[in-house]
C-alpha cells in the first residue's frame, strides 16, 4: 500500500490549517507515508514540490496549487502506486484533489463558510463548483465538527455515512496555565474577515462601563481590505486609545497572550471549528463566543455563549468578569476540564483508523 499525503499548502507562518496537518503528523508515520511539501515544511524525507504555491502568495498562489493539483499531483500519484501492488491513497488535509482522475482520496473539510458569507469571488467560485466535485468523488470526507458534517449535508448534498467529524486539539504542553497575572486587556484573536465580527466586539467594548480603564487587543493579520474598517469604527466610537492592532502573533507569543487575558472575545457569525477557543480554554482563559455553528460543541457549559449580533450581551459579559473573580475562577477551572477532553492523539489516531478502512 501507498499513502500520499498532500502538504504542497502548509504555510511558513503555520494557521489552523497548517497547524492542523503539523500535529497530524506523527499519526500518520504508522502508515509509512510518502509527503508532497516544500523545504519550508520542515521534514526530514518528502517528495519535493513547487514553492509559492500558498495562501502566503495571494490568490496566484492558490491558483498556481489548482493547476499543480489538478495536471502534475496525478502523475505523482500514479507513480508511487506503480510502487506497491496494494491501492494507493492520496489524503489531503484541506478540501484540494485532483478532478476526473483515478486517484483515490480521503479529503479533510474544514469549513464551508464561503458559502454563507461570501468574502472574495475566487473563494465563493470554489465552494461553489470545485469544492462540491472534490467531496463527491472522494473516497471519504472528514471534517472537524457535527456543523461542519450538517453543512456538507446540507449545500452539497453529502450521506451522513460518507463523513466522519473528528475534532481538532491542542498543543496541551504549549497551552496551559502558566500562572501570570492578568492584565486589562480583553482579546479578539482571528483574521480580521466580517464573518469573525470584530466590529461587534468593538461596539460592545464601547459600551462597558469605564471601558477607559480597560483594552481591546486585537490579533491576526492585517487585511487591507477590512482592517481600516475597524480602525475607522475604533475612531467613530472614541476608543481608538483603547485598542491595539497587534497583527500577526507567533504561535509562541500566544500561551502568554491568552494567559494574561481578561477574557477571549469570539464573536465569530461562523467556525468550522474554533480552535482559538479551545486554546483559550486550555490556558484558563474565560472566554466569550458566540452560541453558533460548532462553538457550542467546543466550549460545552466552560464559556458564556452569547448571540453573536447583541453587542449589549458582550458588553454585558465583558463588565461581569472585571467585577466577577468567583465567576473568573469558575470559568477558568472549567475551561481546564473542558480543554483535557481534546487531544492531538485522539485527533490523530481516529483520522488514521478512517485511512486505514480504504487501505
Amino acid at each position: 500500500m501507498t499513502v500520499l499525503v498532500n502538504l504542497a499548502y502548509l504555510l511558513r507562518r503555520p494557521t489552523g490549517t497548517t497547524n492542523y496537518a503539523l500535529n497530524l503528523l506523527p499519526y500518520l508515520a504508522q502508515l509509512q507515508p510518502d509527503y508532497l511539501a516544500t523545504t519550508a515544511s520542515g521534514l526530514a524525507d518528502y517528495h519535493p514540490v513547487p514553492d509559492q504555491m500558498t495562501a502566503e502568495y495571494g490568490m496566484s498562489g492558490h491558483l498556481r496549487r489548482l493547476l499543480w493539483t489538478q495536471f502534475r499531483l496525478p502523475s505523482i500519484y500514479r507513480q508511487l502506486t506503480a510502487r506497491s501492488p496494494a491501492p494507493s491513497l492520496l489524503f489531503s488535509p484541506i478540501t484540494e484533489a485532483p478532478l476526473f482522475t483515478r486517484c483515490r482520496c480521503v479529503v479533510m473539510v474544514h469549513d464551508l463558510i464561503p458559502l454563507r458569507f461570501p468574502v472574495s469571488r475566487a473563494q465563493t467560485w470554489l465552494h461553489r463548483y470545485y469544492v462540491p466535485q472534490v467531496v463527491q468523488m472522494a473516497e471519504h470526507i472528514l471534517c472537524n465538527s457535527e456543523a461542519t458534517a450538517k453543512d456538507l449535508t446540507e449545500f452539497y448534498g453529502v450521506s451522513p455515512q460518507k463523513i466522519t467529524p473528528i475534532a481538532l486539539a491542542h498543543d496541551a504542553q504549549h497551552f496551559q496555565l502558566l500562572g501570570l497575572e492578568r492584565r486589562n486587556y480583553f482579546l479578539l484573536l482571528g483574521r480580521q474577515t466580517p464573518y469573525k465580527n470584530g466590529a461587534i466586539a468593538l461596539q460592545a467594548f464601547a459600551q462597558i462601563p469605564h471601558y477607559r480603564d480597560y483594552e481591546l487587543w486585537i490579533a491576526g493579520p492585517e487585511d487591507p481590505r477590512y482592517t481600516p474598517d475597524l480602525k475607522r469604527q475604533a475612531d467613530e466610537l472614541g476608543i481608538t486609545s483603547q485598542v491595539k492592532f497587534l497583527n500577526y502573533v507567533s504561535y509562541d507569543q500566544l500561551p502568554g497572550l491568552l494567559n494574561q487575558a481578561l477574557a477571549l472575545i469570539f464573536p465569530s457569525l461562523w467556525e468550522g471549528f474554533g480552535l482559538p477557543v479551545l486554546e483559550a480554554l486550555a490556558c484558563g482563559t474565560p472566554v466569550i463566543a458566540s452560541d453558533r455553528a460548532s462553538l457550542p460543541e467546543v466550549t460545552g457549559d466552560a464559556a458564556l455563549l452569547v448571540n453573536p449580533t447583541d453587542a449589549g450581551a458582550i458588553a454585558h459579559y465583558m463588565h461581569r468578569l472585571t467585577r466577577d473573580p468567583d465567576l473568573v475562577k469558575q470559568l477558568s477551572a472549567a475551561g481546564c476540564d473542558r480543554a483535557a477532553q481534546f487531544s492531538w492523539q485522539r485527533t490523530g489516531e481516529a483520522t488514521v483508523e478512517v485511512l486505514q478502512r480504504y487501505l
